[in-house]
């Protein structure tokens, strides 16, 4: 009896339990599941206006430039040597210093270029001395040949040696001016106004007229030049203005930008194009000048050259990163009553950050600059300040 009444009651907690279950399952089901159902969904942010940043269509002089990649190329360099040999005495220049042409820069052991001026100048005062004894036997010989005290033949030998002398005392003359001029060699000086550059010998040092490597390099950097090339298809735009520039007596502008192209270096003028395209690279070599007052051209630098062709008076400008690229050309968004509407334009000359216009906008529209991703047309926009 007592096992019967076991096996009951665990049917009755079976029994229990699943009905608990059903009435937790109906008071989901007609409570809580359609409370949730009566929730309002969570707003959709693609689907309310979209938040943009515009700005306005503007009227501006806008500048036309070609740029290139160049590089700064000094106007004049000049590797210092020595023009006689001998010993270096004297070094009376710093490394990195700027010289002006005639600065005395090193000096050489002057002795021995002393001591063949010295023969060269006695040699020079023996031949006047005889020269002057010729010449007074030639005057005394002319009175006794009129006086026919003396032959013919004797009178024309000492006219002979006079002539004689005469030519050794120039050629005398000229090794004593050559002498004096190697001597003046031993003081090297520059021959160019510029930078200096590392010295390349030091004191002691026998130095040689044929030393490849000199005593040291100068720099001419005020004026500087900067080289660089343009495309083949931009020579008639060029040399259309360069032409133009030259009948004005005026030079196109270049400027120089650092690497960033962030940093304006200098500003400087377009001297001279090539006379050839390069067959290879299909480019052509110009080159401009700066004045470089400040140094901040410095030689074979990296820079970017703005070459300016010309000036668009009144050209209708947006900012570069409103211009969208698609498979049907270039677009803008713009804002129409609210609503972002599609607009395919043309565009003209590009200058920094901003874009010529030439056709599908008018001054004053606004063109979105930010939250472009996120439009479509028709879309429904709030301008944010």
């Amino acid at each position: 009896m007592l096992a019967s009444v076991t096996r009951l009651s665990r049917g009755q907690r079976w029994l229990f339990a699943l009905a608990l279950v059903l009435v937790l399952l109906l008071v989901w089901f007609f409570g809580f599941r359609d409370a949730a159902e009566k929730k309002p969904p969570p707003p959709n942010p693609w689907m309310g206006p979209t938040p943009v940043h515009v700005v306005k269509v503007t009227k501006e002089d806008l500048k036309v430039h070609i740029k290139a990649i160049g590089s700064v190329v000094p106007v004049n360099t000049v590797t210092v040597r020595s023009r006689v040999d001998g010993q270096l005495l004297r070094i009376l220049f710093n490394e990195g210093q700027q010289v002006s042409a005639g600065d005395l820069l090193a000096e050489i052991d002057p002795a021995t270029y002393k001591v063949r001026l010295d023969q060269a100048e006695g040699s020079l005062q023996e031949t006047r001395a005889q020269l002057k004894n010729a010449e007074d036997d030639l005057r005394l010989y002319e009175r006794l040949i009129q006086q026919k005290s003396i032959a013919q033949q004797q009178f024309d030998k000492q006219q002979a040696l006079v002539d004689q002398l005469r030519g050794t005392l120039k050629n005398n003359t000229a090794q004593v001016d050559d002498a004096r001029l190697q001597l003046s060699y031993t003081r090297i000086t520059a021959p160019i106004t510029g930078r200096l550059g590392l010295r390349r010998v030091d004191v002691g040092n026998l130095v040689k007229t044929g030393d490849a490597d000199g005593l040291v390099t100068i720099t001419q950097t005020q004026p500087i030049a900067v080289s660089f090339t343009i495309p083949e298809n931009q020579l008639v735009a060029v040399r259309g203005a360069y032409l133009a520039a030259e009948k004005t007596s005026t030079a196109l502008p270049v400027e120089a930008w650092d690497r960033s192209e962030q940093s304006l270096l200098a500003t400087g003028k377009l001297t001279t194009l090539d006379n050839q395209i390069d067959t290879a690279t299909g480019t052509l070599r110009l080159k401009a000048q700066f004045e470089n007052t400040d140094d901040s051209l410095f030689p074979n630098q990296f820079v970017n050259a703005r070459l300016h062709l010309s000036t668009l008076d009144g050209a209708v400008t947006i900012p570069i990163d409103a211009v969208q690229y698609g498979s049907k050309g270039t677009y803008v968004y713009v804002v129409e009553e609210g609503k972002a509407k599609i607009r395919p334009i043309k565009l003209g000359a590009l200058e920094g950050a901003r874009t010529s216009v030439l056709e599908g906008l008018a001054e004053g529209e606004q063109v979105v600059l930010e939250g472009i991703d996120r439009l479509w047309e028709g879309k429904d926009v709030k301008v944010m300040e």
